[in-house]
C-alpha cells in the first residue's frame, strides 16, 4: 500500500475501504487508520493491536473516530453513538456513551495527555471519561454543527467558567471545539485565540494546535 509522498510503508491492515480517521503517533513512521467499519490500518512501525474487523464485531452505528494513547501502546475508536471501543495495553476504558440517549450524534473524540478521552458531539454536548469536564455548548443553540475538538496539552489547575451543565471545580487542563463555519469554543485553560465565526465559512473540517 503506497501512502504519504509515494513512500511505500509496511502496512498491516483489515480487508476494507476507505478510511475515515487517522491519529499519529510521537515520532515520525508511525501512525494508524480508522474505516467507518471499525477496521485498523497500522502504518510504517506503529504496532496492531487489533480493532473491531478482526474480533468480529460489526458496530451498530458506523465509527467516526480514532485517537492513539499518550504513550502509543494503543488506540481507541468512537462510534457516532459514543460506543468507545479499546484496543492495546495502553488504552484503558473509561466508560463511554454507547446505549445511552444522545441529543445528537458523536462526531470525535479526543485524549487528555494525563489520561482519559472526551467525546463531542454535533451539538457540542461533551463527555468525559477519567478526566474533568470544563463545560459544553449543548444547552446553546448553534449556528452550525460541532466538527471536531482538541484538548490543550496545558494541564495547570484552573478555574472553570460558564458552561452547560455540571463543571469540575479547580480541575486540570481544558479544551476547545469548533463549528463548521469556524466559529471556536474554548473550556478550562485553552486560551481562546479568533475564530471564523461570522466570515462567511461554511466548510471547517478540523482543529489542531496548543
Amino acid at each position: 500500500m503506497t501512502l504519504h509522498q509515494g513512500l511505500t510503508l509496511p502496512v498491516v491492515r483489515d480487508d476494507d475501504s476507505s478510511a475515515t480517521g487517522t491519529r499519529s503517533a510521537n515520532f515520525p513512521g508511525r501512525y494508524w487508520l480508522a474505516t467507518a467499519n471499525g477496521a485498523v490500518y497500522s502504518c510504517g512501525d506503529a504496532p496492531f493491536y487489533g480493532s473491531l474487523v478482526t474480533l468480529g464485531i460489526t458496530p451498530s452505528k458506523p465509527i467516526v473516530g480514532i485517537a492513539a494513547t499518550p504513550d502509543n501502546k494503543g488506540y481507541w475508536l468512537v462510534a457516532s453513538d459514543g460506543g468507545l471501543f479499546a484496543f492495546g495495553p495502553g488504552a484503558s476504558f473509561y466508560g463511554s456513551m454507547g446505549g445511552k440517549p444522545l441529543n445528537k450524534s458523536v462526531v470525535g473524540m479526543a485524549v487528555d495527555p494525563t489520561g482519559g478521552y472526551y467525546e463531542v458531539a454535533s451539538d457540542g454536548g461533551i463527555f468525559s471519561f477519567g478526566t474533568p469536564f470544563h463545560g459544553s455548548t449543548g444547552c446553546l443553540s448553534l449556528n452550525q454543527p460541532i466538527v471536531a475538538m482538541v484538548v490543550s496539552p496545558d494541564t495547570t489547575t484552573v478555574g472553570t467558567g460558564t458552561a452547560c451543565g455540571f463543571t469540575t471545580p479547580q480541575a486540570p487542563g481544558g479544551y476547545r471545539f469548533v463549528a463548521s463555519d469556524g466559529g471556536v469554543f474554548s473550556f478550562g485553560n485553552a486560551v481562546f485565540a479568533g475564530s471564523l465565526g461570522g466570515q462567511g465559512v461554511t466548510d471547517v473540517v478540523g482543529i489542531a494546535g496548543s
